[in-house]
């Protein structure tokens, strides 16, 4: 059989007797191309949205940064020039005692909330895994009318419950269980059991996210990949350590890391259970303290400062997900 001719080198192999050409690639010309079509579009589509970001939260974080460099209080309010005054005002927060107690207090608090609350809403999307159609409905409505009643509104019925003179609990524990020392017991007035009222309400309202983001994420674990578990003779709290964690790690970080910002810049339910009947003195967080600096004794630039002290606090927290996530994503 004649053999065929090729300009370029060819690849010549033998199959049942036949020669067959394969022809080589043309050499590279060396251009690299750089730049695909609509390489651009994804920026494009982010832009309006940056400069949303930018103007509703970017401008005024400038504007605090400033402030806290400055001394600013009523009277620059009403139009007198503000004064540069450096880092006095970071210098006179960090050289306060009571600054690194209420840090220390929401840091403890934040940290109890958040293992309570990640705890107790990872149990809930297990039990939701295996409750039928209308239970799991049932669950999911009482869940979702819960996480949309607005915080101050929780925090005023939970004040009811635990109300000195009328408060149904008190009402329980001492004619139901005869614990007669809790009648006119006054849950608020003590920071120990303040923080305990105050727990419960943030626990409660938090439940319902942490629960459903878990569920959505347990429904994506392989059922076969927990058969196999369990047929190796894994437990069940093998099967949640050792299987379904890994599956749901970056759900997990993530619904974690933001329970962590939320529960250090907790306002809403402190303040209101201060109004109540609480100790503002001994029972401030950290959201509490910055208004009470800044609105109540009008020291808007020592406000300020404290602000960015608690945002490059959110920053670092932001940046270790972040690295988290591009480590696991690179892998």
């Amino acid at each position: 059989m004649s053999t065929l001719r090729s300009d370029v080198s060819p690849a010549v192999s033998a199959v049942d007797g036949e020669r067959l050409v394969a022809p080589t690639p043309p050499p590279s010309t060396g251009r690299r191309r750089t730049l695909r079509p609509g390489t651009l579009t994804p920026y494009a589509l982010l832009t309006p949205a940056l400069i949303v970001l930018a103007a509703i939260t970017g401008w005024p974080l400038v504007q605090l940064v400033i402030m806290s460099f400055q001394e600013f209080g009523r009277a620059q309010v009403f139009g007198a020039p503000p004064e540069f005054i450096g880092l006095a005002n970071y210098i006179g927060i960090l050289t306060d005692p009571q600054f690194w107690q209420v840090l220390a207090r929401s840091l403890v608090f934040a940290a109890v909330c958040v293992v309570a609350t990640m705890t107790l809403g990872i149990l809930i999307a297990l039990l939701m895994r295996r409750l039928g159609a209308v239970i799991r409905t049932l669950v999911s409505v009482g869940l979702l009318l819960a996480w949309a009643m607005p915080p101050l509104s929780a925090t005023i019925v939970w004040g009811w419950i635990f109300d000195t003179q009328y408060g149904v609990l008190n009402q329980v524990l001492s004619q139901v269980f005869g614990l007669t020392q809790f009648a006119g017991h006054s849950w608020l007035i003590e920071p120990l059991s303040f923080f305990f009222v105050a727990t419960i309400i943030i626990v409660w309202g938090a439940i319902p996210f942490v629960a459903f983001t878990v569920y959505a994420g347990l429904t994506q674990v392989p059922d076969e990949v927990l058969e196999a578990a369990q047929l190796d003779g894994a437990g069940a709290a093998q099967r949640f350590f050792l299987v379904v964690v890994p599956f749901i790690r970056p759900i997990l970080v993530v619904v974690t890391i933001l329970q962590v910002i939320w529960d250090l810049r907790v306002f809403t339910q402190i303040y209101a259970l201060q109004s109540i009947g609480g100790l503002a003195e001994q029972t401030n967080t950290l959201g509490v303290y910055i208004y009470r600096v800044s609105l109540g004794a009008g020291d808007f630039g020592v406000g300020g400062a404290i602000s960015v002290i608690v945002v490059l606090l959110l920053v670092a927290l932001s940046i270790f997900y972040v690295r988290r996530n591009l480590r696991e994503e690179s892998l």
